[in-house]
């Protein structure tokens, strides 16, 4: 087990923890420039900084090469050089944080005040540079019930889907960072009243709660990943909200698939949670249900909140789960790549929607109001079928399990997002 206690406070609802350590890019008022960085507790631990001061002496990162990696303004090329460096980075950096490890940087006030940022004085920059981004569809539930709702309850499961991890390419460029704002979208829709398509703005805007790998090693053109070695090539996991203009994405959707009621816009949480951290949590119990293949969840609890612009703070209308997966991570990086597709280090695979079997644990608002036909009261003063404009979306994570007589909690920190208003069209 690695150490448990850290010099740094950590109190016990933190979602970072010295058992986390999970990896982002930062900037600061006195750094502007992006760097690697990890967390512990209510602070942001400069990993730039901290390679300078030679805390990184290991046959994978020593030699400057920390240095090198972690003064990039992306962590692409610290994921492309493989686990082996994952972890010692991830044991070093719990060793120097822990009440019992070196005493480099912890009798060291001056170099703590340079290496510890307070988290709320850090600009969070996007975690990686995203070649490619392919969003699957994995829950079952979920395929489900959108299948129902746009071609009928006979119809609502195509007959490959549970052969093989449905998948669409998605749009890198527009995947932003928790807490950039996304503007309302504009497309085709089917006027419900005249049966034609007409050019508007999206009246049905909705969130999609999703979990998103990263890959940190890639693959050869030509070559494929097996699933028995798809651990070593996934760097870590981070929320996802897919944002989905419903009315767009429905007109559209027929014969390729999904285009403009998706590319607009699409949010992660600011640090990626590796896989060894979340080890403990995987559930070796799945639910009858959940029968694909190589069995392989995470229990992630997951949850999603609205803030309309009048209230204080944002409601809980979501609680699901990332076990409720049918598809794990694993089976989509092997069917990915069975092709000979080759998979690039930063390149994400989100895990569509995540619903759960209950009505509490669905993740999208098509199906919490069942297309806008059972809006629900959200606040005292506001009811919601779909996002309207000013509201922010906000999703959390993490993993609690007793462990070894105490309690481990690892959390994905949040992943933002306010719907601005739509642009004027162009004439």
């Amino acid at each position: 087990m690695p150490p448990v206690a850290s010099f740094v406070e950590v109190l016990p609802d933190s979602d970072f923890p010295l058992e986390n350590i999970p990896f982002g890019v930062i900037s600061t008022a006195q750094q502007a420039s992006p760097r690697a960085a990890t967390a512990i507790g209510t602070y942001a631990v400069d990993l730039l900084v901290l390679a300078k001061a030679g805390a990184f002496e290991g046959p994978q990162l020593g030699n400057g090469v920390a240095e090198r990696v972690f003064g990039q303004p992306a962590l692409n090329e610290f994921m492309s050089l493989g686990r082996s460096a994952w972890r010692e980075a991830r044991s070093t950096i719990q060793a120097t944080l822990s009440e019992t490890g070196p005493s480099k940087l912890r009798g060291n006030k001056t170099l703590q005040a340079e290496v510890l940022k307070p988290l709320n004085s850090v600009q969070y920059h996007m975690p990686a540079q995203i070649g490619d981004y392919t969003d699957f569809y994995a829950s079952k539930e979920h395929a489900t019930n959108v299948g129902v709702m746009f071609r009928g309850k006979e119809n609502a499961l195509m007959p490959n889907w549970v052969h093989l991890p449905v998948g669409y390419h998605g749009r890198a460029s527009s995947v932003v960072v928790s807490g950039t704002p996304i503007t309302r979208p504009s497309g085709l829709i089917l006027n419900p009243q005249t049966k034609a398509p007409e050019f508007s703005t999206s009246k049905k805007l909705d969130y999609e709660l999703e979990v998103a790998a990263f890959v940190g090693i890639g693959n050869t053109l030509g070559d494929s990943i097996p699933v028995s070695q798809a651990d070593d090539h996934i760097f870590g996991l981070a929320l996802m909200n897919d944002w989905s203009a419903r009315d767009i994405q429905q007109y559209e959707y027929v014969p390729l698939g999904p285009f403009l009621g998706k590319n607009f816009g699409t949010t992660i949480s600011p640090w990626i949670i590796t896989l060894d951290a979340l080890e403990p949590f995987r559930d070796p119990t799945p639910a009858s249900y959940l029968n694909a293949g190589t069995y392989d969840a995470y229990d992630v609890k997951l949850e999603v909140a609205i803030k309309p612009p009048s209230a204080e703070k944002p409601t809980v209308v979501s609680r699901s789960n990332l076990k409720y997966m049918y598809w794990s991570f694993k089976q989509m990086l092997a069917h990915h790549t069975i092709n000979g597709c080759n998979m690039r280090a930063g390149d994400l695979l989100g895990s569509g929607t995540i619903s759960g079997p209950t009505p509490e644990s669905l993740g999208s608002l098509l199906e919490l109001s069942k297309n806008g036909s059972e809006p629900f009261q959200l606040t005292a003063d506001d009811t919601r079928a779909f996002i309207e404009d000013g509201d922010e979306v906000v999703m959390r994570g993490y993993c609690e399990r007793d462990l070894d007589g105490h309690r481990i909690r690892i959390g994905f920190g949040e992943a933002r997002g306010k719907l601005a208003p739509p642009k004027p069209a162009p004439m």
